[in-house]
């Protein structure tokens, strides 16, 4: 049984922090001079930097050769992802198979799948989106109603995916389906399916958010057939996945740094002699965002030594989403008038917040994971 959490002081290695003016260069160089950053990791879709990024070998960092990746460490593709964000570059496209379909497939797919997929992602060429949530469902994954029916070629899908980002842009999805009927186990008979997002029986709905952006999609499937070699893993083993993807999805520093840039402006906005006030906000975040940074490492070494850090994530991802909302409601309270980059970057993150304590699960799911870990529940 899980008793106590783990957070070992971990500090990044030399060969990692050297990577760091690396990515700087590169992201001066390569953004252009009146490139505005984003303020949000799902925002800025751009093919062409990816494509850059897989070029200098900066996505599926720690996977192995043979299959397209670099074989570094985790602090080094940490110290990547770091810089990538705090610069708000445009990496929404690779992204999501960068963190978690690629790693998903190396430890539960078939060495065809590594073979066809790995490669690709890694060049910055191939993209994934996720298939849990659906409507009506919440943050219950058990309760997803997605069906796969077993066919001569394959598997037939019906059903509804939501919360689905960038799928009208992406080439393929992982859902989570039930293969098998309901049983008194609600994990039992889940299984994921690779799925091509331009295949017969699927359509893509988008749906504007409160930004004005449509990176959330419906996915609908209609009699949807998925070959054999589309399954990930075991059938009937999805539940198993599922949680150990969400391990990826929770830890990393993206899960702080999304109002990364209220803050960076606020400071500039504030000037080299804030008041007294002004000094404290910026001391009370800092403090914050220092502490969810070394509570990040210390998750990246747990995977560096092959671990599943999956309480520690939920934690991180817990507090780093209360973070994130914190930074828009107090910088707002105290920003100067007539600076517009803070104006600007303030208004892109109050819009995104609702969304920041809801994805990749709710803080009441999160706690729950937590609360089981510590063997409280």
């Amino acid at each position: 049984m899980f008793t106590g959490l783990e957070f070992e002081a971990v500090g990044l290695p030399p060969e990692a922090e050297a990577l760091r003016g690396e990515v700087r260069e590169f992201t001066s160089k390569e953004l252009p001079a009146d490139y505005w950053p984003n303020a949000d990791f799902n925002e800025g879709h751009s093919p062409d930097f990816s494509r850059k990024l897989g070029e200098r070998g900066w996505i599926g960092m720690t996977w192995p050769k043979r299959f397209g990746g670099g074989e570094r460490t985790f602090f080094e593709r940490y110290v990547v992802t770091e810089e990538l964000l705090a610069a708000g570059a445009p990496v929404s496209a690779h992204w999501i198979a960068d963190r978690q379909s690629g790693p998903l497939l190396l430890n539960y797919g078939t060495e065809a799948q590594c073979r066809r997929y790995l490669p690709r992602i890694a060049r910055g060429e191939c993209y994934f989106s996720i298939g849990m949530s659906e409507p009506n469902s919440g943050s219950d994954l058990a309760s997803v109603r997605t069906r796969a029916e077993r066919v001569r070629d394959g598997w037939i899908v019906n059903g509804t995916k939501i919360w689905t980002t960038d799928a009208q842009r992406n080439h393929y999805i992982i859902a989570l389906v039930r293969t098998s009927p309901p049983s008194d186990d609600r994990h039992a008979g889940l299984s994921q399916l690779l799925i091509d997002l331009y295949a017969d029986g699927v359509t893509v709905r988008p749906i504007r958010n409160l930004a004005g952006g449509e990176d959330f999609n419906e996915v609908v499937f209609e009699d949807c057939l998925v070959p054999d070699d589309g399954v990930v893993g075991e059938p009937g083993n999805g539940w198993i996945q599922v949680t150990s993807e969400l391990g990826y999805e929770r830890s990393g520093p993206e899960r702080f740094l999304s109002a990364f840039r209220v803050l960076v402006e606020f400071v500039r906005a504030v000037g080299n002699d804030p008041r007294r006030d002004e000094a404290a906000l910026i001391g009370r975040l800092a403090s914050h965002l220092m502490t969810l940074r070394r509570m990040s490492i210390s998750v990246a070494g747990m995977l560096q030594q092959g671990g599943n850090p999956a309480v520690e994530s939920a934690l991180v991802k817990s507090l780093g989403n209360d973070f994130e909302k914190l930074v828009g409601e107090l910088v707002r309270l105290q920003a100067p008038p007539g600076h517009p980059g803070l104006e600007r970057c303030l208004r892109q993150t109050l819009l995104h917040a609702p969304s920041f304590t809801l994805r990749g699960g709710t803080r009441e799911i999160l706690r729950g994971v937590i609360a089981r870990g510590l063997g409280l529940r």
